[in-house]
């Protein structure tokens, strides 16, 4: 694909890297990077020769998850006023995501934020960087997050951890990342994608059909079905994106200053 394209998409030696490439935006997803995210997810599963999955972000940034300025913005017509989820394409790519039936590993080269931190709990195995920072951003916009930090995070952190990160939105740094079971290993920054093809390599040497099992296996483990969860989610952030809590939030980030919620 070429520079200009907002997702990228290769394969070898069995490995597709899925790399966001907005680094001006510092990667966050307009509406075209998450079709073309969605894209990707469905393409990895219709190729048979992939067998393993790399996601990134084109530095400095893994992913600074929705863009405000186009996601959240004030809607320019009566009709996406009315219809929030005209502007709002998140659910599609996580489903996509969260369906993909190969091993995927999210090599986090820097801040995973909002719905960055979303995309790389859709990963099965979460390398980090010591750059990489993250946050579930969502309750300071008057939000709720997407499946991944209901769905995956307690799974992943335990229960109070996860409801302390989703209730606070605070920050985290790659250190407290691996104290908490989010990712599994932190690296030097230039270290980072030569380790995450490694791993993918090892893994895509397997028998593929027994991986793709093997994914199933965990995913009945640990995890339901998420499609019922999805449809809240996106019910409830449609609802929410209507509100002045929601504008609130979005304004005061544009605007680089303290929020004066309401509960409204």
């Amino acid at each position: 694909m070429a520079a200009a394209d907002s997702v990228l998409f290769e394969v070898s030696d069995h490995v597709a890297t899925i790399t966001l490439n907005r680094p001006e935006r510092r990667n966050a997803l307009n509406r075209d990077a998450y079709d073309r995210l969605e894209a990707a997810f469905r393409q990895v599963v219709a190729e048979p020769q992939v067998r393993c999955v790399i996601v990134t972000g084109a530095d400095p940034a893994f992913c600074s998850g929705d863009d405000v300025l186009e996601i959240m913005a004030p809607p320019r017509s009566a009709a996406a006023a009315s219809n929030p989820t005209v502007r709002h394409r998140p659910t599609p790519a996580a489903m996509a995501a969260l369906e993909c039936d190969k091993p995927v590993i999210a090599a986090i080269n820097g801040p995973a934020v909002g719905w960055g931190m979303e995309l790389a709990l859709y990963a099965d195995i979460r390398l980090a960087s010591e750059r990489a920072r993250f946050a579930e951003l969502f309750i300071k916009r008057g939000l709720v997050c997407d499946v991944g930090g209901f769905y995956r995070l307690p799974s992943i952190v335990g229960p109070a951890k996860a409801a302390e990160l989703l209730f606070t939105g605070d920050v985290i740094d790659a250190a407290e990342a691996l104290r908490i079971g989010l990712v599994s290993t932190v690296t030097t920054h230039a270290d980072l994608m030569s380790g995450a093809r490694d791993l993918a390599l090892r893994i895509a040497a397997n028998p593929p059909l027994a991986l793709r099992y093997m994914k199933e296996g965990l995913r009945r483990g640990a995890y339901g079905d998420p499609r019922e969860l999805g449809s809240w989610a996106i019910q409830t952030i449609t609802y929410l994106m209507g509100t002045e809590d929601h504008r609130e939030g979005v304004a005061s980030f544009l605007e680089k200053r303290p929020p004066l919620f309401r509960g409204a």
